[in-house]
């Protein structure tokens, strides 16, 4: 028994430092950037969210009903709940339909989701290169029934810190407690 006390020890003290969340690795590959867009009060709005520990980044449609179903309210539910823990996590969407998602059509249902939901918008021109610096890929599969394009596009949220640095992917099916641990390992206080 001796013999095995100080291996024990060592098992003890390794098990009590996993418990310890490490500092995360970095993406493999380098996302973000600088941009400016325009809110949903016509506002500008670069990367930065002043005063935000992170920000939960998605890129969709107001009017979708597929995949932004299950990542906006997860990103909303995400934002209360790292707010309970004192973080401020803000949930924003980059339009990837501009013709329809307008300063004065993206806010509403974006409010719907959550009171401090952001919905960035401006002209295909001015999306095109955040589209390119997020590596965001989408296209028009069809039209609905009432003349509304359907989309396809990434289901991924993408995490930055409150200046607007890429942190990491975060896929909307990880579940809301899985995502919340994640984001709380960048946030350094």
């Amino acid at each position: 028994m001796r013999r095995l006390a100080p291996l024990l020890a060592l098992c003890l003290a390794a098990g009590g430092a996993a418990s310890e969340t490490p500092a995360p690795a970095p993406f493999p590959i380098a996302l973000g950037g600088p941009f400016t867009l325009t809110d949903q009060s016509g506002a500008p709005r670069t990367e930065a969210a002043p005063g935000a520990d992170l920000q939960l980044v998605f890129f969709g449609y107001a009017n979708c009903r597929s995949i932004c179903a299950v990542a906006l309210p997860t990103m909303a539910a995400a934002a209360d709940t790292l707010a309970a823990g004192g973080i401020d996590a803000r949930p924003v969407m980059i339009t990837v339909d501009p013709d329809h998602d307008t300063v004065a059509t993206i806010g509403p249902p974006l409010a719907r989701f959550h009171p401090a939901f952001e919905g960035l918008t401006g002209s295909a021109a001015d999306l095109k290169p955040v589209y390119d610096l997020f590596a965001v890929e989408h296209e028009v599969l069809f039209t609905d029934p009432s003349g509304q394009p359907v989309y396809a596009h990434g289901s991924h949220i993408y995490l930055l810190d409150g200046d607007g640095a890429f942190l990491t992917l975060l896929p909307p099916i990880l579940g809301l407690d899985r995502i919340a641990e994640i984001a709380k390992g960048y946030v350094r206080r």
